[in-house]
């Protein structure tokens, strides 16, 4: 039944015995919280601002004020957050040094830190003072800007600007007092810089960004106010205790809606019932924890039944606060619950007299009993360099009532350890190959308990979803409680994961534990989990176990190959225009059928500047890093990602994956030419980062090619090269030889890039200019191979073109 919601509280049949339909009043800003929001004021964005301002309860704020610094983390993979820490003694000192955190000094202190050099002017009349700070760059800017300010006696300080109406009567007031010289001559510096010192200014007063400018509409979807005039239906919710998970409760609860109380959503004939729930936990005042779920169910699945909407948490044992809202996608209408949450120490099954229907109960009893057993669980330690060789030893992390765990390598047995520690040395041999490493935890009487499974030397921005549970081979009758482990690449976060019974979606979480109840369909169906991670940038993995399928059944890896494809005509430039039919392509010499064909002009690329930063590189430095800028500020555009290698005895990741123009000045800021040159081992780090991204990559070399001290040689870089699947534009600077021009120019041909030699660096914007044509010129050609033996080989490609005069380039072939 339906109705408005109102002030009244509707008792409904549940395990805490009363829901709630409407929500609590919100309460106005404290002290502290508006002390905070001047504090931050020259940090803070607008948006940022409405949404804490709007926020219901002082503990939606604290989360708020929480999330607000982790987004601005520098360093979020170490304990501390710099940031914060240097921003909160700035406001102490700001508070000493100024009348105000509004004065213009505060504003750009509380940013930037303490200027390089600061001159004081000193007098009488309007201005009591003025003056002027240098700065050679900070933690937001890499470039040098001079800025004046100007002190009224009965005001706070204020940036002067050259093109404001009183500018020049501002500084003559002043001029005239001591230090007064060196007004004149910073203001006249000011306006001779013209556009460039506005841009340095404008530079200076705009507010950092966060890195991930998406998370205030994340921190928006997990709300639990429900709107005033909404309409609400009826829902009862039940909760169980089955079990403990590393010094935790785990804690499921329950929520039955029945069918009549909503409505149906249609969407290309298949009709469905369609619920978001999110959750907060309160404790002590403050937000423990939140969460946010998607459910879907098949409408002709259930017809006149109760929906059962289950979820799972993890909470040390106490006393909370649970809130949740659950929302009819397709009526617009409300449930809303929030009641004291009591979670024990021990198991506490669904057999209380306010629990669902039995029905529902005995649905998801094997999913309740997999967690009353506790959890058994086995994980490998990854290694902690990059690429591996040689003898390179594994350990695992195992929870549970193991009995042995063997280790498997690229699908070979190794060797089974029948007590802890378990561990093992490998010997992969002298060359980084990629390999599958999958350990096994089993029983006493050879079950497998648990599993996992790492790719060895697979790639750097590494993005994977992996189904823990369900295992193929165990036997599921109603139910089963899904397990899912997801890899992010560095500095990317995670959107969403998706959980899919066959073709349905059952299930949508947007945040760990990514755990979940699935009821399974009448036993004898052929039926599949999988699970969908996606990345706020749109990226996705998946993965996929078959249900109680049949021994004979095979689960085959479908290997498409795809080739990022560029066209030359006979002055070296990008062709396009070109149809499917005009492309012809073998491997091993033999024809194989396109199954995809596309002309990318427009979609999104990931592209690399590799940096010699060596000695070698000493008096062209300058010059390279500026062009290297130019190229990204004229090639990237927003859906685009760039990244910032730089290297001389050892490469280093200056700046990860994005479109932040900012960001990859800043890593290529400060650079000095020292050391020696590790060129080979700096192209092994590169390709191995770019391996894991998906779409167009490509990896531009600035070098003067030389190689001295590096541990890999040519020929192992070359295979690799062959193995990575990244496209690599060479440029070669100089000092570069015949024979370094040939090694070069084979390691772009070898994957479909091209090479390029100057002695002129006033054409290194010219090739930069080529490469992003080239990137925004190609076809992407994907097949299926014919070639269907298990043999890990190289294959070669040839892509042939019905035009002789139009020359094609791309991967010279792949390893399987």
């Amino acid at each position: 039944m339906r109705r408005a919601c109102s002030t009244l509280l509707l008792l409904v049949a549940t395990a805490s015995g009363m829901a709630e339909t409407g929500q609590a009043g919100k309460t106005a800003l404290n002290e502290r919280h508006r002390a905070w929001l001047a504090e931050v004021d020259p940090l803070i964005l607008s948006d940022e601002k409405r949404v804490f301002v709007g926020l219901s309860t002082d503990y939606q704020r604290d989360a708020f004020i929480d999330r607000f610094w982790r987004e601005r983390d520098p360093h979020p993979e170490t304990a501390r957050n710099e940031l914060k820490e240097r921003y909160v003694g700035r406001v102490a000192q700001a508070r000493a040094l100024y009348a105000n955190l509004g004065d213009d000094r505060a504003r750009i202190y509380l940013v930037h830190g303490e200027p390089a050099a600061l001159e004081s002017v000193r007098c009488s009349g309007n201005y009591s003072a003025a003056e002027i700070w240098v700065y050679q760059g900070s933690e937001q800017v890499s470039y040098a800007v001079v800025l004046i300010f100007l002190v009224p006696r009965d005001g706070s300080a204020f940036v002067w600007h050259p093109k404001t109406e009183h500018a020049d009567l501002q500084i003559s007031q002043v001029s005239r007092c001591v230090g007064g010289e060196q007004l004149n001559l910073a203001a006249a510096a000011i306006r001779a810089q013209g556009v460039d010192w506005e841009l340095a200014f404008q530079g200076m007063v705009a507010k950092p960004r966060p890195k991930n400018e998406e998370w205030l509409a994340t921190f928006q979807a997990f709300t639990t106010d429900v709107p005033a005039d909404a309409e609400t239906f009826d829902a009862e919710i039940a909760f169980a205790f089955p079990g403990r998970h590393q010094h935790r409760t785990v804690a499921q609860g329950m929520l039955t809606v029945p069918v009549e109380s909503i409505e149906v959503g249609e969407n290309l004939g298949f009709r469905s019932y369609n619920f978001e729930l999110t959750g907060e936990v309160v404790l002590n005042g403050q937000l423990f924890e939140n969460f946010r779920y998607k459910f879907a169910f098949p409408a002709d699945d259930y017809l006149g039944i109760e929906l059962p909407l289950a979820f799972q948490r993890y909470l040390r044992p106490g006393d909370y606060t649970l809130i949740l809202r659950l929302e009819d996608l397709n009526g617009k209408s409300f449930y809303r619950y929030e009641e004291p949450l009591e979670v024990p120490r021990s198991e506490v099954p669904f057999d209380r007299p306010t629990a669902p229907d039995s029905w529902t109960a005995r649905l998801f009893a094997e999913a309740t009993a997999a967690v009353a057993r506790g959890e058994t669980s086995i994980r490998i330690v990854p290694p902690r360099s990059l690429l591996q060789r040689g003898l390179v030893r594994f350990d695992t992390l195992a929870i549970g009532e193991i009995a042995r765990v063997a280790f498997i390598l690229d699908e070979r047995r190794l060797l089974t350890k029948n007590r802890p520690p378990y561990n093992v040395e490998i010997d992969l041999g002298e060359f980084p190959e990629p390999h599958s490493l999958r350990v096994e935890a089993l029983g006493a009487e050879g079950e497998m308990l648990a599993f996992d499974e790492i790719d060895i030397n697979a790639a750097g921005e590494r993005f994977t979803v992996k189904l823990l549970e369900p295992q193929p081979g165990v036997e599921y009758s109603n139910s089963l409680l899904a397990r899912s482990r997801v890899e992010e690449p560095r500095g990317q976060s995670l959107e969403r994961l998706e959980y899919y019974l066959n073709d349905n979606l059952v299930a949508t979480l947007y945040q760990r534990p990514f755990v979940q109840p699935i009821a399974l369909p009448p036993a004898g169906q052929l039926t599949y989990v999988r699970a969908v991670a996606y990345l706020t940038d749109g990226r996705a993995a998946e993965d996929l176990v078959f249900i109680n399928a049949p021994e004979h059944l095979e689960q085959i890896d479908v290997q498409v190959v795809e080739l990022y494809t560029t066209v030359l005509d006979a002055f070296g430039r990008p062709v396009l225009g070109l149809e499917r039919g005009d492309f012809e392509v073998l491997e091993d010499k033999v024809p194989q059928e396109l199954v995809r064909f596309e002309t990318l002009e427009n979609q999104p690329i990931h592209v690399g500047i590799l940096f010699d930063n060596s000695a070698s590189m000493g008096p062209i430095l300058d010059y390279t890093r500026v062009a290297a800028l130019r190229f990204f500020q004229e090639a990237l555009t927003p859906r685009d990602r760039a990244a910032v290698i730089t290297f001389n005895r050892f490469p280093r990741l200056a700046i990860g994956l994005t479109n932040d123009l900012r960001r990859l000045g800043g890593g290529l800021a400060g650079l000095t030419a020292e050391g020696e040159t590790a060129l080979y081992d700096s192209v092994m780090f590169g390709l191995y980062y770019f391996a894991g991204v998906r779409g167009q990559r490509a990896l531009l070399l600035l070098s003067d090619g030389k190689d001295e001290v590096s541990r890999f040689d040519y020929e192992e870089t070359l295979d690799y090269a062959r193995r990575a699947g990244v496209t690599l534009y060479s440029i070669g600077l100089f000092q570069s030889g015949p024979a370094v021009r040939a090694k070069l120019q084979q390691l772009a041909d070898e994957t479909g890039g091209r090479a390029f030699y100057l002695d002129d660096l006033n054409r290194l914007s010219e090739v930069y200019s080529l490469i992003e044509e080239e990137l925004r010129s190609q076809y992407l050609l994907a097949y299926q191979s014919s070639n269907q033996e298990n043999v890990e080989a190289f294959r070669s490609i040839q892509v042939k073109l019905s035009r002789k005069d139009l020359t094609p380039r791309t991967l010279s072939g792949y390893y399987p």
